[in-house]
């Protein structure tokens, strides 16, 4: 019993790290994106409406990342093989997104624009390198010309939602002229947005014909339809609130908006789970082929009671604290 309950337990707290990762920081990586379409005085309010919560956010994908080595050892190691260079990229642009998020601070204001330029940057990469692990994770890891096709395709699409929810999250924490810079901002991403997911959408059962069987084949075509249909309602609903005038998206709750974008991540989650169900690795290795034996398990289960709950109240108290509009970043 243990032995089959144990590998589902440390999947799904895996699985709901990686989402709240792509949530949370994918907002903060937005805002990194959208910096250089910023006055230089907005650039520092912008900084400061992700400030307080860059730590937070970026805990999810050690939570993550540690389940995946600690309860799958085999799966980390052929993950991590196959996808050192995306990984390392990665990494070196979240490396250079936290050494300018601080200097651009602490430097004169002749090299100002320098550290925002690196804060782009790394942000840029770091969201196409993490757009090209998901393709490559979804056609199996193969390395073949279909894989590196598909992989480029979400390298470009993952940006253009982390942009969504950067301009939605900016909704929340501005006012004035930069509320109403990220009102167009949202509005000109999200058909971008919407074209990466109708392609990705329509590209992932093409690529993989284990995914394909399990979308399209009845009945389960008819109880997976919520999933497509959700996206598609808050897609729609995202639209038409964005469509409004601005003294109507000044007086609402800015909140509406960016929970549409993080449904559409939380529908793309479930549907992502749903066609790699039980494996871990498409294909390759099924959650309990690549889970450590049990009594580990059981010893790691202990420390994943204690850190996920420490790690869900550090977020929530965060945000509670640091709620409302954001103001210009300073060390003084």
């Amino acid at each position: 019993m243990m032995e089959t309950a144990l590998p589902l337990i440390f999947v799904s707290v895996m699985g709901l790290s990686l989402l709240l990762y792509v949530i949370l920081d994918g907002y903060d990586l937005g805002v990194g994106i959208l910096l250089p379409l910023a006055e230089d005085h907005e650039k520092d309010i912008m900084v400061a409406s992700i400030g307080p919560f860059w730590d937070a956010n970026e805990t999810w994908i050690v939570m993550g990342i540690g389940v995946l080595l600690i309860a799958f050892p085999t799966a980390h190691g052929i993950v991590l093989t196959k996808l050192y260079l995306p990984v390392t990229i990665m990494l070196f642009g979240l490396i250079l997104r936290g050494v300018a998020f601080d200097f651009r601070v602490k430097a004169g204001d002749d090299k100002k624009a320098m550290w925002n330029r690196f804060f782009f940057i790394g942000s840029l990469v770091a969201s196409m390198a993490q757009g090209w692990m998901l393709g490559s994770y979804i056609t199996g890891l193969t390395g073949s010309l279909t894989n590196t096709i598909f992989s480029v395709l979400i390298a470009f699409c993952l940006p253009a939602l982390y942009v969504v929810l950067g301009s939605t999250w900016l909704l929340i924490k501005t006012e004035g002229e930069l509320f109403e810079k990220a009102v167009g901002w949202a509005r000109r991403s999200v058909l971008p947005m919407s074209i990466g997911l109708f392609l990705v959408s329509i590209a992932t059962p093409l690529v993989s014909e284990v995914i394909a069987s399990r979308w399209f084949q009845l009945p389960n075509a008819i109880g997976l339809l919520p999933i497509p249909v959700s996206s598609a309602i808050a897609l729609i609903l995202l639209v038409s609130l964005l469509r409004r005038d601005l003294e109507q998206l000044r007086t609402m709750n800015p909140w509406h908006l960016f929970m549409c974008p993080v449904i559409i991540c939380l529908m793309a989650a479930l549907g992502l789970a749903y066609s790699i169900f039980p494996d871990i690795i498409i294909g390759q290795l099924t959650i309990w082929d690549a889970a450590a034996n049990s009594a580990s398990l059981q010893f790691v289960l202990y420390g994943v009671l204690i850190a996920l709950p420490c790690i869900i109240a550090y977020t929530i108290f965060i945000y509670r604290v640091f709620a409302g509009k954001a103001t210009a970043l300073s060390y003084d």
